[in-house]
This record gives C-alpha cells, sequence and structure tokens, in this order.
C-alpha cells in the first residue's frame, strides 16, 4: 500500500533568509524593532499594508532546547499619500526570541498559507543553519542582506521523513492525507501501544517491494517513514480518548494529571524513535545473514547498540581487532555522538548510524579527527553539502565492510 505525501508548499507560500547585522538586534547599541523593507521582503509580502500579522517566533540551536513566543509582524509603506518613492517597513514585537538573536545569526521568515507568519533564528555555521536551507531550497546563506524563495508546488520538497525531522522542531506536524487508510492498518491494536518491536515488525510487513538485501538503504528509510507515520496515528487515537476522557479531580481539574500525561506523551515519542531504529536495523543484519550482538556490554559497563560479529571475540584478546566493528544508532546527533566514542575500547574507529539530516562541516569535520564514520540511508546524503558527501557512509557500504571483516573469519 502506497501513501501519497504532503509537500512544503502545502504548509508555505514562500521565505526569506537575511544575516542579522547589529542595528537589526536588540543588543545595548540597539533598541529598535524593525528591518528596512528590501526587495526580497516585498517579495515574500507585497506591497500592501499588512498589520499585527500572527507570527510565531523560534530561535533554535545545535545542543540548546528550542525556544519559541507567539507575537506579530507589522508590514506597512512609511511613506504612503506622499509624493516620494515607498519605503518599507516591517516591524516585530520584542520578545524572549528577538532578545536572544545576534549579529551574524541568519533569520527565516516563512509565510504560511493561512497568512500567519514563522520567524526562526539560527546561529551562523550550524547544523540547524544547513537543515533550514535544505528545507526552504535555499543553496546557502547570504553573507549581508537577503534572498526570497517562491515555495511552488513544482519545486517544494517532499514531507518525507527528513522533511518531517525538521518541520517537528519548528512545531509543525503534517497533517496525513491518507489518514483513512493508515486507521484501517493500525485499527487492530485499539487505543493501546503495543511493544516497540512488535509495531516495528507490523511497519516493515504493511510495506510491500521492499527488499532489505537488494536496497538497505531504501529499506531502513521507508520502514522507519512507515513506522513514523502509524505511531503518530496510533497516538493520536490514544491521545483522543484520554482527553475525552477528561482531567478531572476530586478538587476540580487534575492540572498534575494533565501534566504528567502531556509529559509522558513527548517521552514516549523520544524514546520510541530510537527503539524503532534499532528494530529495524537488526531485520537488516538478519536478512544480510550479518553476525552482530545488540547491546552487548563492552568496558567500563558500556553497551554500544551493535557489536560485530560477536561479544565473545571482542572479549577475546586473541582475537585480531581489526576484524572488530561497532555502530551506534541515534535518530538525531547533536551533542550526543560523543557518547560513542567511548563505548567500544579495542575499535579505533567507531561507526555511528543516524537519521539526522545536514549536521554541519564543522560537526562532521570534528567527527573525522575523532575516527568517527558516520552512516546514513542514502537519499540523506542529498541535504549534506558535496564536501562532505565522498565522505560519508551509505548503509550498503557499512554492510559491505562488516561482511568483508565477517568473512575473514
Amino acid at each position: 500500500m502506497s501513501f501519497r505525501r504532503g509537500i512544503l508548499s502545502d504548509y508555505f507560500q514562500g521565505a526569506v533568509i537575511k544575516k542579522l547585522t547589529l542595528v537589526e538586534t536588540v543588543t545595548p547599541k540597539s533598541n529598535q524593532h524593525e528591518f528596512q523593507g528590501t526587495r526580497p521582503l516585498r517579495a515574500l509580502f507585497g506591497d500592501a499594508d499588512r498589520k499585527v500579522i500572527p507570527t510565531r517566533f523560534i530561535w533554535l540551536a545545535d545542543e540548546q532546547d528550542a525556544l519559541g513566543e507567539d507575537g506579530f509582524l507589522s508590514w506597512s509603506n512609511v511613506r504612503k499619500g506622499k509624493p516620494r518613492a515607498p519605503e518599507y517597513h516591517l516591524y516585530y514585537s520584542g520578545n524572549a526570541v528577538t532578545e536572544a538573536m545576534k549579529p551574524g545569526d541568519s533569520m527565516f521568515l516563512a509565510l504560511r498559507r493561512d497568512g500567519a507568519v514563522m520567524v526562526v533564528v539560527v546561529p551562523a555555521a550550524s547544523t540547524v543553519l544547513n537543515q533550514m536551507l535544505w528545507l526552504f531550497g535555499f543553496d546557502e546563506a547570504p553573507q549581508q542582506g537577503e534572498k526570497f524563495r517562491e515555495i511552488s508546488e513544482a519545486d517544494s520538497a517532499r514531507l518525507d521523513f527528513a522533511a518531517r525531522y525538521i518541520l517537528d522542531e519548528l512545531g509543525i506536524e503534517p497533517e496525513e492525507p491518507e489518514a483513512d487508510a493508515l486507521d484501517e492498518l493500525i485499527a487492530r491494536f485499539g487505543a493501546k501501544f503495543p511493544s516497540t518491536r512488535i509495531f516495528s515488525e507490523f511497519a516493515r510487513n504493511s510495506l510491500n517491494d521492499i527488499s532489505p538485501i537488494d536496497d538497505p538503504d531504501g529499506a531502513l528509510f521507508s520502514w522507519m517513514e512507515r513506522e513514523e507515520l502509524l505511531f503518530r496515528r496510533l497516538e493520536r487515537h490514544i491521545v483522543a480518548e484520554r482527553i475525552q476522557s477528561g482531567f478531572a479531580g476530586n478538587d476540580g481539574a487534575d492540572v498534575d494529571g494533565f501534566l504528567q500525561f502531556s509529559l509522558s506523551v513527548q517521552q514516549r515519542r523520544k524514546s520510541r524513535v530510537g527503539h524503532a531504529l534499532e528494530n529495524h536495523l537488526e531485520a537488516l543484519f538478519v536478512a544480510n545473514s550479518v553476525l552482530y550482538a545488540r547491546g552487548a556490554e563492552t568496558e567500563n559497563r558500556n553497551r554500544p547498540d551493535f557489536l560485530f560479529p560477536r561479544q565473545a571475540l571482542y572479549r577475546d584478546p586473541a582475537f585480531d581487532a581489526e576484524l572488530l566493528t561497532m555502530l551506534g544508532a541515534k535518530s538525531t546527533c547533536k551533542d550526543r555522538w560523543r557518547q560513542v566514542l567511548s563505548e567500544a575500547e579495542r575499535i579505533n574507529t567507531k561507526h555511528l548510524l543516524t537519521l539526522e539530516p545536514s549536521i554541519s562541516e564543522n560537526q562532521t569535520d570534528e567527527m573525522r579527527a575523532k575516527h568517527l564514520q558516520l552512516v546514513l540511508p542514502a537519499k540523506l546524503h542529498e541535504t549534506y553539502r558535496v564536501s562532505q558527501r565522498t565522505w560519508l557512509f551509505t548503509i550498503q557500504d557499512f554492510l559491505t565492510l562488516v561482511k568483508e571483516r565477517q568473512n575473514s573469519l
């Protein structure tokens, strides 16, 4: 069963990226809350005045929690009714996000289909900057000024697993055009989550014409995408049922109960995707007849996600360490990739598989210096810069490596 997926133009009309200068940020040297109405901004907002546009301000960084706040923008011609040429200004409401932005940061102004605006501020030379550039289709961030890009259906990014990852960071959850078909698939589970292993297997079995042998990269990407779709639909049913039952206590509204339930939803989302990734990787290894140990203990009670070929061979000091391999599996890297470095002391070059798109060159350069090889499904390689791609491993590359070492036993 195939599904139509949403595209970015379903949500956005266009976007502008600009590099912030000192006079445009809220600093001791500048208290203004406005931007000059340049051509790219006029292309985004048009020539008509627009007052108090509902706006979501978001500040994102690689290794820190996101910051978000609602506010407004106002777009107007300050010379309206005068004989001189029009002069547009974009005013913004002060908030925690605008106070956090600094000179050199990049700002994305994205106009949504409903007329609202999303303003996203990210640091220079960061992974989140690369991800936003890729999502909105910009080649690079301007060194000064702004760039505009219309988001049309013809060239809009398909909202696959990679794009949805970034939209999640922005607090946008795309609708599923084929929700009814998904509901039919998950009807067997009722209003209860099955174990992660059962759900991962169910997701794999719901896809036809997927070959983990002929196309392991495509298989993992498709399996993860399908499980994400199914999980979100099942979660929606379960959460809706819990909300309908209400959060009432003996003394009125059960605020603590509501907060605890909300926290559990968020925690389940984060933990489930990691387990799903390991489950699908294990299915790949089994299908490709790869010897492995999942969660085997090494030194200092460390447990790499996968150890090849066997735990007993790793513990045998006489066994050639050049034939040992370890693989960490993290759906997102952020600062956590360094944890992998100490998980198997006998292995010099570590491998880490992630599903995070567009990791910055600063980060991948540091990984290379630390002898950490990054592994990604082939489809995600296109989100990285050309200079990074020759170094990246596909899943097929990794399987070839471990099977060659396994054949040397």
